[in-house]
């Protein structure tokens, strides 16, 4: 599954791939692979990544276009 969400949602905050890997203690190329779909995204990073990012891991699994969390 490509997960075209998580790759918006890294340049919405004008960050490199890098050190999105680097907040997830991964390397680029594995965190890479998560945005193309190559790779499965462990539960663990997709719930630090909905919480950096302020959205829910509904919206990066675009199971849901609502982007921010209801508080």
């Amino acid at each position: 599954m490509y997960f075209h969400r998580l790759r918006d949602l890294r340049e919405d905050m004008d960050m490199n791939q890098t050190r999105v890997a680097e907040l997830l203690h991964i390397s680029q190329t594995v965190y890479s692979r998560y945005e193309r779909g190559y790779q499965t995204i462990p539960v663990e990073h997709l719930l630090i990544l909905a919480d950096f990012y302020g959205v829910s891991v509904d919206y990066i699994l675009g199971r849901t276009n609502c982007k921010y969390l209801h508080k």
